[in-house]
């Protein structure tokens, strides 16, 4: 056989074997991509694999949710606030011959304040039960005498964080404006600052007391609820003539639930006032009469006498004691009444008694009668105040009444008015 001739053959069966093997693999393709039992062995490998990665998703969220589930916040849960704003404007018309500065002193002990005052509030809820309260005050409101005015532009008077451990126990801190108005338990607040006058609005005065900064804790447990405080006021202040600079101290409140609707409270404020020469000035104080009460020595010498010329002012604890009474008839009718010493002085007593009924939606009316006594047989001041109450809307409020004052040999008949829009 030809050489060349054999070549040749050799690739034209080269080639044909080629061109077979081309042929049948798209053949083989064509034929696999026609064919429905593949194209559904496909899809279904797809799928599966679509699945496993839902699957893992699914997971991942379950997961999350199940750790925020015995945790006591939400992940999806952002701090909402509330604003409230209450403006209020009272107004006095005295029937007297003239206004002296015992009539202003004696409308002063009367509790009677009129002016304007703006206050809105800003509550923000966290950790789904804690409170934290930032407060704006803006005032005109008159003091001791009728031309004395004192106003104040809008500013910021109280921040005030409520932590609620649980359903029995919470703390408050309050680094700016407490009151000890602020740590009561067991008052219902829907009828604070619903009368004409402070004797009507507050309860015993050692609850509007303003301090600086206080942190107390509630316990509630059955039928009694006690809270205590310890505060501190007049830090930063120039000190006063007897050369007090700032004073520290406890308060506390024990309530009693006698029955459903009747609570009985015992209110105790224990205060030490202390003075610039215990802020550090020891140089002729012998170290043990430090903690003596910061009373004056009794016995002279001459090593713990004071400097000659230097005015010793007897600088002595106080506090005061109230007891209160609060019993609910209905959802809006109430009776109150509340007894208090000042300073711890059995001869010095303040007390109030006042029976109100205020529906949301009706005529409303309320009747006080308070004052103080000094001694068993004095009666240093009294006062009778009557008023109804307007609700136009659920918003505004309309209040006229008549407060009577008797103040030692004066007797002072006096007309008001207020009014109360909330925002």
């Amino acid at each position: 056989m030809d050489p060349v001739a054999s070549v040749v053959d050799k690739l034209k069966g080269f080639g044909k074997a080629t061109d077979d093997f081309i042929y049948g693999l798209f053949h083989r393709s064509s034929s696999r991509r026609d064919n429905p039992i593949d194209i559904l062995k496909w899809l279904q490998r797809e799928a599966f694999s679509d699945l496993l990665k839902l699957r893992d998703r699914q997971d991942k969220v379950e997961r999350m949710l199940s750790f925020y589930k015995f945790s006591k916040g939400s992940p999806f849960q952002e701090p909402s606030t509330h604003i409230r704003g209450d403006i209020d404007v009272s107004g006095a018309l005295l029937m007297v011959d003239n206004i002296s500065d015992h009539t202003c002193n004696a409308l002063n002990r009367a509790g009677v304040r009129t002016g304007i005052r703006s206050r809105f509030t800003f509550e923000t809820v966290l950790r789904q039960k804690d409170i934290l309260v930032a407060e704006f005050l803006a005032s005109q409101i008159e003091q001791n005498h009728i031309s004395d005015i004192s106003g104040s532009p809008l500013s910021l008077v109280k921040v005030s964080y409520t932590a609620h451990v649980n359903d029995w126990f919470s703390t408050v801190v309050i680094p700016l404006g407490a009151q000890f108005r602020d740590f009561t338990v067991g008052t219902n607040s829907s009828f604070q600052e619903k009368g004409l006058t402070d004797f009507s609005s507050f309860g015993p005065p050692l609850l509007n007391e303003q301090n600086d900064s206080a942190i107390g804790l509630t316990v509630k447990k059955s039928n009694v609820m006690a809270s205590v405080a310890h505060f501190v006021s007049g830090i930063g202040r120039q000190p006063s003539s007897f050369g007090v600079s700032h004073c520290i101290g406890t308060f506390a409140q024990v309530v009693c639930q006698l029955s459903s609707g009747t609570k009985l409270s015992l209110l105790g404020l224990h205060r030490v006032p202390k003075s610039s020469d215990q802020q550090g000035n020891y140089a002729l104080t012998v170290p043990v009469c430090i903690w003596k009460h910061h009373r004056a020595p009794a016995a002279s010498t001459e090593s713990s006498a004071p400097p000659v010329g230097s005015d010793t002012v007897e600088v002595k604890p106080n506090g005061s004691v109230a007891l209160m009474v609060e019993s609910e008839l209905d959802e809006s009718t109430r009776i109150g009444g509340w007894l208090g010493m000042k300073n711890s002085d059995p001869r010095s007593l303040q007390w109030a008694i006042s029976l109100s009924d205020f529906p949301e939606d009706e005529l409303g009316w309320g009747l006080s009668l308070g004052g103080m006594i000094q001694g068993p047989t004095s009666w240093d001041h009294f006062q009778v105040e009557a008023c109804l109450k307007f609700n136009l809307g659920k918003r505004f409020s309309l209040q006229p009444g008549l407060v009577y004052t008797m103040d030692g040999t004066a007797q002072i008949p006096a007309l008001m008015l207020r009014s109360t829009w909330s925002i």
